[in-house]
């Protein structure tokens, strides 16, 4: 991703921009703080797919099936450093 733009710049150079935005997201900020990213519309319709698809349930929500499947589970041991990422510091 490029340096971030601001807003001003941005506007100024929407041209340049929007070229930019069709090879990689354009982070644009105000006041220091970003706001806002622009990037292409095929980039854009990707993420709304993957937002639209993801799904998550309440444990009540599944069949008594799904939960007990879900709590008989055993994560991989190639993934037991992840488990030092959810103690306190």
């Amino acid at each position: 991703m490029a340096d971030t733009i601001p807003a001003s710049e941005f506007t100024r150079n929407f041209g340049r921009y929007r070229m930019l935005a069709q090879r990689e997201a354009v982070a644009v900020s105000s006041h220091g703080s970003i706001t806002g990213y622009f990037i292409a519309p095929d980039e854009y319709e990707e993420f709304r797919r993957f937002k639209q698809h993801r799904r998550s349930f309440a444990t009540a929500d599944l069949p008594d099936d799904k939960v007990k499947a879900i709590g008989e589970s055993r994560m991989d041991a190639r993934h037991g450093h992840l488990d030092a990422m959810l103690e306190p510091k």
